[in-house]
């Protein structure tokens, strides 16, 4: 009992220690260590691929649709058709596509990448002024925002913003990439808009239900930036877990490492030139009664020697206030399918979700009838 007291003191005072360099794993790797902290080490559970793939199952040897948006335009109803039949096998199954022709430019994409990369390779001096666990900032730098109560850290460091309802002032956002935080974001919201048409028609409902819901509302940007890891095989970039959102629009970079986990076996994402990786998140599973799924995912320790950037963002108001309930939409249960879930307010949802942490277990089953 004593060593299991003093080592769990140990831990915190470490935690707090790295915490308080304000420099994230970014710092570490600057230092030049060749061995993580042991905070960052993961249980060799979290780490295992549970299962082989079985060379006799060919529909498990696939990996997350490509759908083509023919840039937002369908030249026929039955192109659109075609997409909105792709988008909805790809949310019942998997959870997670990749769109291409998307209509957000590919210069936009790199440049939004550039930034990312750009403030986490700013001078130390440049990124600790940014450096807060203060949620309601207006764009905060941190690393592990579940850093206190997660079982381990993760070798990813992070800046946070939200985009929408309410967009940060410019000078509140960092000059080296606020005017492509402000412009892409712009985008993503308009595509995300147009998502949610046709997942709505994926649902057999009206197009416009799911914007009618405010599932658009809200917009919170994450830029990742995953340095090169000295013990890749102790440690991962981000824990297991599912989106507390209603979709997440993930723009990647071309180093590897996000895995989907389907029926017990973990996907590679494969890197897919110009695509976006689109993901049902909790919400809407919660909303569609289950017709939708978010399907766990993970980010594996970068093994490259440059760092890797991945640009997320969530559709969602999150912990901000927002006094709408939700919960399974009336139109997709009956009495051979009645509500899974009871409403809930997003902001209740996003804290529970933040104050657990990522560990591995669904935020949904709290909300489960």
């Amino acid at each position: 009992m004593e060593t299991t007291k003093i080592g769990s003191l140990d831990r915190v005072a470490e935690l707090k220690a790295f915490d308080e360099t304000k420099t994230g794993v970014k710092g570490l790797v600057d230092a030049g260590i060749s061995k993580i902290p042991r905070i960052f080490h993961h249980s060799s559970v979290k780490l295992a691929n549970p299962k082989q793939l079985p060379s006799d199952s060919p529909e498990l040897l696939t990996t997350i649709p490509t759908i083509d948006l023919g840039g937002r335009v369908f030249e026929d109803a039955t192109t659109r058709k075609d997409a909105i039949e792709g988008i909805r096998d790809a949310a019942e199954k998997w959870g997670f596509f990749q769109v291409i022709n998307h209509g957000v430019s590919l210069d936009l994409l790199e440049k939004m990448k550039d930034g990312v990369r750009g403030f986490h390779e700013q001078s130390p001096e440049a990124r600790k002024e940014f450096y807060s666990r203060d949620f309601s900032g207006e764009f905060i730098y941190l690393s592990n925002f579940d850093l206190f109560s997660s079982p381990a850290a993760n070798w990813r460091d992070t800046l946070s913003s939200y985009m929408a309802p309410d967009p940060p002032k410019p000078q509140d956002l960092p000059a080296i990439c606020r005017d492509v935080m402000l412009e892409y974001s712009k985008q993503v919201l308009s595509l995300g808009e147009f998502l949610f048409e046709l997942l709505s028609e994926a649902l057999g409902l009206n197009r416009n239900h799911l914007n009618a819901m405010d599932c658009a509302k809200g917009l919170l940007m994450l830029g990742h930036y995953y340095p090169p890891c000295p013990e890749p095989d102790l440690t991962l970039g981000t824990s297991q877990h599912s989106d507390n959102s209603f979709l997440t629009v993930l723009l990647p970079d071309q180093i590897e490492g996000l895995q989907v986990c389907r029926e017990g076996y973990w996907f590679d994402v494969p890197h897919v030139p110009g695509a976006l990786i689109i993901n049902i998140g909790d919400l809407l599973q919660l909303i569609t009664n289950d017709k939708f799924i978010s399907l766990e995912h993970r980010v594996l320790a970068n093994r490259a020697t440059r760092a890797r950037v991945s640009v997320a963002c969530f559709f969602s108001t999150g912990v901000r206030p927002n006094p709408r309930m939700y919960g399974p939409i009336r139109e997709l249960v009956s009495e051979e399918n009645p509500p899974k879930y009871r409403e809930t307010t997003i902001k209740d949802y996003s804290a529970y979700f933040n104050a657990k942490g990522l560990d591995g277990i669904s935020a949904l089953l709290h909300f489960k009838i």
